[in-house]
């Protein structure tokens, strides 16, 4: 009964939800989008070109791994129990990862499913694969080194039993720290412990060198405390690599030294001690370096937290790329390059030639990195080479940050690269973190001519293959904005679970159309479903208004500097300059009334914006011009027909701070009027909603009027303008506003919904109906479309539920709890679009998407295909000539299945499937020939029988063509021993004559 008088007292006389039923409000988790916790551990495959992201448990969910390809490439790979990912690394047509229960798990790039784990007996310390082997080296806290057979799924008979031991049997605890095969001879390894290195060797199986970094009293070292160089010290060996030739060994320590070791000397000579800042640290009485902020003090330096050898195509060109070792006094923790230039030729170089090209390198160059973090983990991007622990001719860098961001470099120059329709959709959502989001929804035909024309340099992640996706093309698309902490906004199409036609992301620098890089801090965003036009709004006050175009000042660096200039200052010559077509700066409103609480970008050429301190601005594009601006305080008298439920007196609310929370344009006749306008809404905080008219002028230009104020009972957190006769919305769109010429009547209603309660009623100030929430209190809302003829009002409620109600009885449909997948407490950052799609934040960076309208569809994997056959590991690089004629053998990856996995091991799964092919290729190529043959004789026939008498012919020559040969072998064989046995006799006869001669004096 109550729901049928709010419906008479509203004013809708037709059930606008006359078809929905509770089985109808079903919820599907349609997809996921960002990063669900913290990264951890980052891996690249040149191969199939591949990235792949590991996170790390919280509570915001348990550690998985994120495999992306080209475009909208994804798949999500659990981990086998709830922990964090601490290693990654591709192998093949495996992904090998290790966890933080010390779990490792083998995963198929081909089905996408898990295919074994391993669980170590022991803490595992280190792990370390190569392309080109089966097996998974896995270093342990008690010192040893066990194999994994990763293709028989099941551990090697093989084991290094800790070697330094030997070296050091008092030790007590000696962990396997690093662990590195030669890159060009797979019969050593190089075991890094914390006391020093040990290189393995296979074929010996024992270790044969070993390396240990000692200080002498007096020596500085990394770390240069005059208090402690009075002692012999060693320091903490924390890496340890190889030279892309394996002919040097650097080992970095806890004291930030890198140590440079000869490989092939007996000895295993030091050759350089050095920091990034001084040389021959380990000389006693070297000047130590880095001075403190107070005089006669020292600056500490940060630990080295990894190391890579790198090399140019020319593997004996080659640098050092390293992250940390520079003083913790520096502003910022950036990556730094030694250039070492081309190596010395070892067998001609003296030690003084190949000290200097370690003490004084080609180049030294700061990769730059984002201030208040430092960079703890990277993953370089090799060409095409998956060898030389990945470090070949390197083009980029995606870099790890304390903060849990990543940042992408170009190398070895450190310019930042955009991941902008470079990188997964999902990998911007942490470089850097996004603060907050926005969905629109855009004209299909306006976002496909939205292409954005960017310089931008070589793609690196281009594998994989999209699954096929049903194509919807009659909808608009739900358009994501997403603003970075950097001012980035990166806006792209987040899909209706269907096929997207365009895949592009478009970015706009927030930032640079403010003209400053700090406190850039995005508040608010609206775009046009009609014109693409975005409008952007700040905690500092300014809203700047981008435009589609083309940049006529691209190329060109630079810009006028910020102007504090009040009102609005045109920015048109801010945009960036490698843009040549996309989203342009247009305009900027700087009112310095506080931050910017609201912001609404219409489709027919009006901007609204609110602030903090209630003020109220409306903007006409066709100048642009502000055309008004008012306070919510200048609008304090309340309507006379107010509202039904209590409200807080005037004196109350001037007294506390009172803004605006949601905007929205409509075309509607108000209350007692016969014609239709025009209409913008502002709701605020206190709950009291404007309603202000937009009229033409005689001029040309538009006034803004005034229209009523209705005071509600709590913050307006939706305002839905809806036609009374069919439910669809009353937006002020292009053909709405062209039909207010021709006279045009909208007969409209608004639906407005505040933290405790909904009321349906017709603008200005009339009474309407309404329903209030008794148990929770509503967070987001909107009216939701089921058919396009079916209407309600769907929102989302503080106890984690999502409810629908019909309109306009504003009874309850149904109730679905979504708690688990979205977090409560943000739910007031979550968009409810008009078709029942939610978008809400389900943890920092990681947005899920759902839909109302479903069948209970749980998230599911992607159809998306990783896995290409077709692209082969190239071979691994060989030992050196000068290394084969001095005597190095050479070990082969078939030798080391000897080696390690046993002398019973049967032939891997990848041996069988290259001998099936090759022997699939020979039977492939006999039967060309034979069809060759049998064309070159005509067309005649030849039948089983007389093919089979052939063969028999031809097998009976080849063994009388062999037991000739025999014979021949034979009579040889004969032969030739008869011409020994004489050539014998001859000589014996010949000494027994020399003696007798000798005797007898001849």
């Amino acid at each position: 009964m109550t729901s049928f008088l709010r419906g008479k007292h509203s004013g809708i006389q037709s059930d606008l939800s006359a078809g929905l039923t509770a089985q109808l409000f079903a919820l599907d988790h349609v997809a996921q989008y960002g990063i669900n916790s913290k990264i951890s551990a980052v891996a690249y495959d040149p191969i199939q070109s591949l990235l792949a992201v590991g996170t790390s448990d919280s509570r915001f969910g348990s550690g998985q791994i994120y495999v992306f390809g080209q475009k909208r490439v994804s798949v999500v790979l659990p981990l086998p129990r709830k922990a964090s990912v601490r290693t990654l690394v591709f192998c093949g047509e495996r992904l090998v990862s290790l966890d933080s229960k010390n779990d490792v798990a083998v995963y198929s790039l081909e089905s996408k499913q898990l295919t074994t784990t391993y669980a170590p007996p022991g803490v595992v310390t280190a792990i370390l694969t190569d392309p080109a082997l089966d097996y998974a080296f896995i270093g342990l806290q008690n010192g040893d080194v066990i194999a994994y057979d990763m293709d028989r799924q099941a551990p090697a008979p093989f084991k290094i039993i800790n070697p330094w031991r030997e070296r050091n049997p008092r030790a007590r605890v000696l962990p396997v720290v690093t662990l590195a095969l030669h890159p060009r001879d797979l019969g050593q390894m190089l075991i890094g412990y914390a006391e020093g290195a040990v290189i393995f060797s296979f074929k010996q199986n024992k270790h044969i060198k070993f390396f240990q970094y000692r200080l002498e009293p007096g020596a500085p070292g990394g770390q240069p405390d005059t208090t402690s160089n009075r002692n012999v010290r060693l320091p903490k060996l924390s890496h340890a690599v190889w030279h892309p030739t394996g002919t040097f060994i650097v080992t970095a320590h806890e004291d930030s030294s890198l140590v440079f070791w000869d490989s092939y000397s007996k000895d295993g000579r030091m050759i350089q001690a050095r920091t990034l800042q001084n040389t021959n640290v380990n000389r006693p009485g070297a000047p130590s370096s880095i001075a403190g902020s107070a005089p006669g003090t020292f600056s500490l330096k940060s630990p080295v937290y990894r190391i890579a050898w790198c090399n140019k195509q020319n593997s004996e060109d080659t640098g050092l790329l390293i992250a940390g070792g520079v003083p913790t006094t520096n502003a910022t923790q950036s990556i730094s390059f030694l250039d070492l230039g081309v190596t010395p030729v070892y067998a001609t170089s003296s030690w003084s030639v190949l000290n200097d090209y370690f003490e004084k390198p080609k180049g030294q160059y700061t990769l730059p990195t984002p201030p208040n973090a430092e960079v703890v983990d990277f993953c370089l991007i090799p060409r095409t080479s998956p060898h030389f622990a990945g470090s070949s001719d390197p083009i980029a860098l995606i870099a790890i940050m304390s903060s849990g961001e990543t940042i992408t470099m170009s190398f070895p120059s450190g310019h930042p690269i955009s991941p902008t329709n470079l990188l997964h959709p999902s990998m911007s959502f942490i470089q850097p973190f996004a603060g907050t989001f926005q969905i629109d929804r855009v004209d299909r035909t306006r976002w496909l001519g939205m292409t954005e024309k960017r310089v931008k340099g070589p793609i690196f992640v281009h594998g994989g293959a999209g699954a096929t996706h049903p194509l919807k093309r009659y909808e608009q698309r739900n358009i994501i904005q997403t603003a970075h902490n950097d001012g980035t906004i990166r806006i792209w199409d987040a899909g209706h679970a269907d096929q997207i036609e365009n895949e592009s992301m478009i970015q706009v620098d927030y930032a640079r159309a403010l003209g400053r890089s700090k406190d850039v801090n995005v508040t608010k965003m609206s775009m046009s479903g009609a014109t693409g036009e975005l409008v952007v709004g700040s905690a500092t006050g300014e809203v700047a208004i981008f435009r589609w175009g083309f940049n006529k000042n691209q190329k060109q660096s630079g810009g006028p500097p910020m102007s504090e200039t009040l009102g609005l200052l045109p920015i048109v010559d801010r945009a960036e300059p490698s843009v040549g077509e996309g989203l342009l700066p247009l305009t900027l409103l700087n009112q310095q009334r506080g931050p910017v609480t609201a912001v609404k970008m219409s489709d027919v050429g009006f901007v609204a914006a609110g602030f903090e301190d209630g003020g109220i601005a409306i903007i006409d594009l066709r100048g642009p011009a502000v055309i008004y601006t008012t306070t919510l305080n200048d609008i304090s008298k309340p309507s006379k027909r107010g509202s039904i439920h209590r409200r807080t007196s005037t004196q109350q609310q001037q007294s506390k701070l009172e803004w605006p929370t949601i905007m929205d344009f409509g075309v509607m006749n108000l209350e007692d009027e016969e014609y239709s306008s025009i209409l913008l809404f502002v709701g605020s905080n206190y709950g009291r909603l404007a309603t202000f008219k937009i009229l033409p002028q005689p001029n040309g230009g538009y006034a803004v009027q005034l229209a009523g104020v209705v005071s509600l009972e709590d913050r307006i957190v939706s305002i839905s303008p809806i036609r009374v006769d069919n439910g669809h919305p009353a937006y002020a769109t292009q053909s709405a506003v062209g039909g207010l010429r021709s006279g045009v009547m909208v007969n409209g209603l608004l639906l407005v919904v505040t933290s405790s309660s909904a009321r349906i009623f017709r603008p200005a100030a009339a009474k309407g109906a309404s329903k209030a929430w008794d148990q929770y209190l509503c967070d987001s809302a909107t009216v939701a479309t089921f058919g396009n003829q079916d209407f309600a009002l769907v929102g989302l409620f503080g106890d984690g539920c999502t409810r629908a109600y019909t309109i306009p009885g504003l009874k309850e449909i149904a109730s679905i709890k979504i708690g688990h997948i979205i977090d409560v407490r943000r739910l007031g950052e979550a968009v409810i679009t008009p078709t029942g799609d939610i978008f809400g934040w389900t943890g920092p960076s990681e947005l899920a998407l759902l839909n109302v309208w479903g069948t209970k569809k749980e998230l599911v994997q992607t159809q998306d295909k990783l896995f290409n056959p077709e692209l082969l590991v190239p071979p691994r690089p060989t030992i050196s000539n000068i290394q084969w004629m001095s005597g190095t053998q050479y070990v082969t990856p078939s030798d080391m299945d000897l080696l390690v996995g046993g002398p019973e091991r049967p032939p891997s799964k990848r041996m069988v499937e290259q001998m099936r092919s090759e022997e699939q290729q020979a039977r492939q190529a006999g039967r060309s020939g034979l069809k060759a043959s049998n064309s070159s004789t005509g067309d005649s026939q030849e039948g089983y029988l007389a093919y089979m008498q052939r063969q028999m012919q031809e097998r009976t020559e080849k063994l009388n063509i062999m037991g000739d040969s025999m014979d021949q072998l034979q009579e040889s064989s004969s032969q030739w021993g008869e011409d020994v046995s004489k050539f014998v006799s001859q000589q014996k006869r010949n000494a027994v004559k020399g003696i007798i001669t000798s005797k007898l004096g001849f």
